[in-house]
């Protein structure tokens, strides 16, 4: 009974971090013009508030998870929460880019959303279901991408402050949902040791890296998670640059991947997973989103765009499956742990590879080879899902 409840939070929690995200991601440039002065320093100081989250997430991390497993993960789903409003409403109320670089920070040091959902999910959902539940967050994740930048830009018209107040609001109710409703999924085990290297976020990753089947799912994610960022940054460029795209036409392109990304992963990854098993799933998630960056890389005509969009969206099984494979190999009493080194592993990628993969497409263009950056993509991605094939299905 308790079950149904709290993955519902869950999927709510998912869906508001990304809606969230979404309102203010149209409006961004606007507010660090209107806060910096210039386009230049605007942007200046909006790539080092972005990756100050980053940084913090995977400083902070490993000591969330631990604290999870010791403590439970409801007080450090409830603190994400209450810092990722306070990062939200700082952006809405302060004057200064300093003060933004300090309430991001602050978000990033308490982005442990990510982190206690997959080992909450754990606790809650019998192995073999995982691979379901985990789907459905990626559908929530989907759909607050699709809803977020809309509603973002509609509040933008009135006032470029409204949509981080809206998203400030939408956090702080969520925090206060999940106090009501949130029961807590494991109680927190005090034997569960707290000391400066289980603070240390390298030495949290040197634990996973010693274990030889977590290790190498840690390994496999880190590529795919560079593989998969690298796309995010670099494809809006490349199809504006190859087939002069409109904002409207890119839009819409996106809305329709992502809402057929919602679909598929509400409904048949969880059956997929079932039948193919979570390794063979994973590997031909891995593959698959392996040929779609290597068809981009190459595409030339606007429907082949449409096709590898298609081909992308049956290839988020993977990441379902191997986020379900992880769960199973890691113990009850240290899901937090390895889910906060682990999602310390993504701040990484997501902190270095915006600047590098826009750097690496930006000279490219030198050379009249803008799919470079998809094609080193695609080799990421290869090499992911063959660490996968050659991994052990169970812990040894």
């Amino acid at each position: 009974m308790r079950r149904a409840p709290a993955l519902s939070f869950l999927l709510v929690t998912v869906f508001v971090d990304m809606l969230g995200l979404g309102l203010i991601v149209p409006i961004v440039p606007a507010l660090m013009t209107a806060i910096a002065g210039t386009a230049a320093d605007a942007a200046r100081w909006s790539g080092i508030v972005g990756s100050s989250y980053g940084v913090l997430q995977f400083l902070s991390s490993p000591l969330l998870g631990r604290l999870a497993d010791r403590y439970g993960r409801r007080p450090v789903l409830l603190l994400s929460l209450l810092g990722l409003g306070v990062d939200y409403l700082g952006h809405a109320v302060t004057p200064a880019a300093a003060l933004l670089l300090l309430f991001h920070g602050l978000a990033g040091a308490c982005a442990g959303t990510n982190t206690v959902v997959n080992a909450y999910i754990a606790d809650v959902t019998p192995a073999p279901d995982r691979a379901r539940a985990y789907g459905l967050v990626g559908s929530a994740f989907g759909l607050g991408f699709i809803a977020g930048p809309t509603v973002g830009g509609l509040l933008g018209g009135v006032d470029v402050r409204l949509p981080f107040y809206a998203a400030a609001a939408l956090a702080f109710a969520n925090a206060a949902y999940g106090w009501f409703v949130l029961p807590e999924s494991r109680p927190g085990d005090r034997r569960t040791p707290l000391s400066l290297r289980a603070a240390n976020p390298l030495a949290a990753l040197a634990d996973v890296l010693r274990r030889p089947v977590l290790s190498r799912l840690a390994v496999a994610r880190f590529l795919a998670d560079l593989a998969r960022m690298t796309s995010q940054a670099s494809w809006t460029f490349l199809v504006t640059y190859r087939f002069a795209w409109s904002t409207a036409h890119v839009g819409l392109v996106m809305a329709a991947g992502a809402l057929a990304g919602v679909a598929f992963q509400a409904r048949l990854v969880g059956p997929v997973v079932r039948r193919l098993g979570e390794k063979r799933a994973a590997v031909l998630g891995g593959a698959l989103g392996s040929a779609t960056l290597a068809g981009t890389a190459f595409v030339t005509v606007p429907a082949g765009v449409y096709v590898l969009q298609a081909v992308g969206v049956l290839g988020a099984v993977g990441s379902a499956a191997a986020q379900a494979w992880l769960s199973r190999v890691t113990g009850p009493d240290e899901q937090g742990t390895v889910q906060g080194a682990v999602s310390g592993i993504g701040a990484i990628a997501e902190a270095a590879v915006p600047v590098a993969a826009l750097a690496v497409f930006a000279w490219s263009l030198a050379f009249g080879m803008p799919g470079l950056v998809f094609a080193l993509a695609a080799v990421l991605a290869a090499v992911s899902a063959l660490v996968l094939a050659s991994t052990a299905e169970v812990a040894r």
